[in-house]
């Protein structure tokens, strides 16, 4: 499996009668970030525990940096990092204290345990606030030095389990910066997140999973490809032109939408650009006002909501 980080087959596991997976298939490149979406119970988090061995599945075949979760877990737990969705910190203890503590519990010697938590508080931009009780950290410093804890022992592989929950978009700021420069390094990365913008923001390739399953799977332009493509977007001064705009446009009539109290005509286009172009031209020479126009691709919410349904389920985590 050389290139691939993360391989999984047929992966099933079933609590009672409710299948948390069933049947999934997944395969991460090396290096690269994979994002894994999905609604509250499609079995996000089940997954996230299966591959960092805190979890073993009813069937299938599951990999991580080559090795098999079941029978060389061992090995896996040596290659690999996990960030839950709840930080896992000594609030009393300072920043050093804290990665030092993470060390020793992987069996690092006291020197190498210190040294390594310097390491990681200069990367994580933390240095200056080492000694300082985690209590007193904001929401993303938390979050970091947790991440930072996550990679005591420069794992091959990190697992992001809803890493930005509950942050304010400084936090998340914060989060994804580190994960772009762990990524930069070569550490694979798979994301699990409620928030779209996270996934478009980090993942070269994005798994949306429903029911257990993967419903689609792509790059973010490739998923928002699918659902339509580009669509250009005219939104009059007059409401009143309405009419004559969708007749003018060099657009097909039957594909044209029209909302009179946005006072907005919508089509889907193939040549982004010309048909932008065509469409200024036509306002212009028939002396339409046009107050914004615009392309526009789908975005992942579209593509998520399309893809799951409204995305109402009874919360719980699976």
């Amino acid at each position: 499996m050389t290139g691939t980080a993360i391989a999984v087959e047929g992966a099933r596991k079933t609590y009672g009668d409710k299948n948390a997976l069933d049947g999934l298939d997944l395969t991460v490149p090396s290096g690269t970030v994979q994002g894994v979406l999905g609604p509250n119970g499609a079995g996000k988090t089940t997954l996230v525990r299966i591959l960092s061995t805190l979890l073993r599945p009813d069937a299938g075949r599951v990999e991580v940096a080559g090795h098999d979760v079941l029978t060389r877990a061992r090995e896996v737990r040596l290659r690999i990092g996990l960030l839950g969705q709840h930080a896992a910190l000594d609030e009393e203890l300072g920043g050093r204290q804290n990665l030092e503590m993470f060390g020793r519990l992987y069996h690092l010697g006291a020197r190498r345990a210190g040294a390594r938590a310097d390491e990681l508080l200069e990367r994580f931009g933390l240095a200056d606030t080492g000694r300082k009780a985690v209590r007193q950290y904001s929401g993303g410093m938390r979050r970091r030095l947790d991440l930072a804890a996550s990679l005591i022992t420069d794992p091959e592989v990190l697992f992001l389990d809803e890493p930005t929950t509950g942050l304010d978009p400084r936090g998340r700021a914060e989060v994804w910066d580190a994960v772009r420069s762990l990524v930069g390094g070569g550490t694979t990365v798979l994301l699990t997140t409620q928030y779209l913008e996270e996934a478009d923001q980090l993942a070269d390739r994005i798994s949306v999973v429903d029911s257990g399953r993967i419903v689609a799977e792509g790059s973010p332009d490739e998923l928002k490809s699918a659902l339509g493509g580009d669509r250009v977007e005219v939104v009059l001064r007059d409401a009143g032109q309405l009419g004559a705009a969708v007749a003018l446009l060099p657009l097909p009539r039957d594909t044209v939408s029209v909302d009179p109290d946005r006072r907005l005509l919508s089509a889907p286009v193939t040549d982004r650009m010309t048909a932008l172009a065509e469409v200024v031209q036509a306002l212009r020479e028939a002396g339409i006002e046009a107050q914004d126009i615009a392309l526009r691709r789908p975005t992942l919410d579209e593509v998520f909501l399309h893809l799951t349904g409204d995305g109402h389920r009874v919360k719980e985590t699976v």
